[in-house]
């Protein structure tokens, strides 16, 4: 009788949590809560070293054709563990570059620049201001390329880092200067108060953001994409609940004038973190669609990010087409 009562305690939060993502999926999805032309693609490092050709671009462009994708982040790191970049790992940028500028008017590249970060990794100190300030050299260094912007990726990032956002408020008076864009990849937002505190005291992972940590990395950067992946969600409608949550909460606090991106997984994955058949397209479509219907369906500065082009599957994008272009 002891255990049932342990093992009913244990389970009450967990079937909580169920019915309410459950509800949040449950929500209808409008017609308006489409592409607002402000979409994204991460893009894999062979569009910059060499491996891809004119014909490559030309089949680029036909997969963009009549999407919402106004940016591509293509994979220009990463960075060393100090802040610099070698430029041996990017040969073929400003082809790259040019290309897309001649051959898809409008579409904006931005470099895609990261690294693991300490003290979980053996990594970038964000703390540390040399590092920081190389971290501003290498995207003056990209800029000088032509990159239309610079679009972050560290991870681990811990909620209320001071370092990161003193990078973030380094480059962005670079960037400005510049006229060019500063974006970010950001992990999803604690989807219970305090559960960035507990993951970083419980496992030494800093997986979530609060609410408040996100707002004011958003006010520091001209987009920002939600990785809403990676969930642990074992069907469908829980991953879709999941994603509605997550957008309603950035739609919550983030700018205005800042694009607010949401993920979707086009790649494949099955373990413990990411479960292949609940993460789809479409089920993170699905999400997005409802948290943007009920919480700000005239938001204009809004889209998706779809990662990443060398997983992306025939089916991702026919989701992608029907469910949200």
């Amino acid at each position: 009788m002891v255990l049932l009562v342990v093992v009913c305690i244990l389970l009450t939060p967990v079937l909580a949590a169920t019915v309410y993502l459950r509800l949040e999926d449950a929500g209808t999805l409008r017609e308006d809560a489409r592409t607002r032309g402000r979409d994204a693609l991460w893009l894999g490092h062979a569009w910059i070293d060499g491996r891809k050709s004119d014909t490559d671009i030309a089949e680029l462009g036909i997969r963009l054709a009549g999407t919402g994708i106004k940016d591509l982040y293509v994979h220009t790191g990463p960075l060393d563990n100090d802040g610099t970049l070698s430029p041996q790992l990017y040969p073929q940028a400003r082809w790259f570059i040019d290309a897309v500028h001649r051959s898809l008017p409008g579409i904006r590249v931005q470099a895609w620049l990261g690294d693991l970060l300490t003290p979980e990794f053996d990594g970038l100190n964000a703390d540390d201001p040399a590092t920081r300030e190389h971290v501003v050299a290498t995207s003056i260094q990209a800029l000088d390329l032509g990159f239309d912007g610079i679009h972050f990726d560290f991870e681990p990032v811990r909620s209320g880092s001071t370092g990161y956002i003193a990078i973030l408020e380094q480059v962005r008076t670079i960037t400005s200067d510049r006229r060019a864009l500063l974006s970010v990849s950001a992990p999803v937002i604690d989807p219970l108060p305090g559960l960035h505190s507990a993951g970083a005291a419980l496992f030494d992972h800093g997986k979530w953001w609060s609410q408040a940590y996100f707002a004011q990395v958003a006010r520091h950067v001209d987009q920002i994409a939600i990785m809403s992946y990676d969930t642990a969600m074992p069907v469908r409608s829980l991953y879709a609940g999941y994603v509605a949550e997550q957008t309603t909460l950035a739609l919550q606090v983030t700018p205005p004038p800042v694009d607010l991106l949401m993920g979707l997984p086009a790649f494949w994955a099955d373990d413990l973190g990411h479960h292949g058949a609940a993460e789809t397209v479409a089920a993170a479509i699905r999400g997005v669609r409802v948290g943007l219907g009920r919480t700000d369906r005239g938001r204009r500065a809004f889209g998706v990010a779809l990662y990443v082009d060398f997983a992306a599957t025939q089916q991702d994008w026919a989701d992608y087409r029907r469910d949200w272009s």
